[in-house]
């Protein structure tokens, strides 16, 4: 399907309730290998019956969208958002209906970064970088061509700066995750 942006990815969560629209091409596909995103992925796949968060490295897969590039079309009342402490910056958000972690989203960003896993096998987008190697889990060696950066390299962070210059310097608001998970606030 095609909208006025682009190409329309469809990102559900393993039981189908919850899903988003993402118009367009990902600001880009990436690898975190940052120690929060492991811990948190950890925490996420503990949970009953959750979906699988780490990729098989330790890393998180994730497609970055512009904010006004994504709506959530079904089941924004199962969302919930689960922070590593009450005072974290950064929330992911859950569909509580099956544990399935949605996407990642830093506090006054203009983008999320959705989880790779919640897009159809065919339909993920492709992974074009490796971010924050440097806190990748002992032994853990990249043998092929792709960029691996030990911390958000220039060229990530030119990519979402033109991201942010297109949408006019603006940070809308996700105003439809209003769950919590873990007593931590949305």
């Amino acid at each position: 399907m095609t909208k006025p942006h682009g190409k329309v990815r469809i990102a559900a969560c393993r039981c189908g309730q919850v899903a988003l629209e993402a118009v367009g091409e990902p600001i880009v596909g990436a690898a975190c290998y940052c120690t929060s995103c492991r811990a948190a992925g950890e925490q996420i796949e503990a949970l009953p019956e959750a979906s699988p968060v780490l990729e098989a490295d330790g890393s998180t897969r994730f497609a970055l969208y512009r904010k006004d590039r994504l709506r959530c079309i079904r089941g924004s009342d199962l969302l919930a958002a689960h922070r590593l402490t009450p005072k974290a910056t950064t929330r992911r958000v859950i569909a509580r209906c099956c544990n399935a972690a949605m996407f990642l989203e830093f506090k006054g960003g203009h983008w999320l970064s959705v989880y790779n896993q919640r897009f159809e096998p065919g339909d993920q987008p492709p992974l074009e970088m490796r971010t924050m190697t440097r806190d990748r889990r002992p032994g853990v060696e990249f043998t092929d061509a792709l960029p691996s950066y030990n911390t958000h390299s220039g060229r990530f962070m030119w990519r979402l700066l033109t991201a942010w210059a297109a949408m006019g310097f603006r940070a809308p608001r996700i105003d439809y995750v209003k769950g919590e998970m873990n007593g931590v606030s949305g």
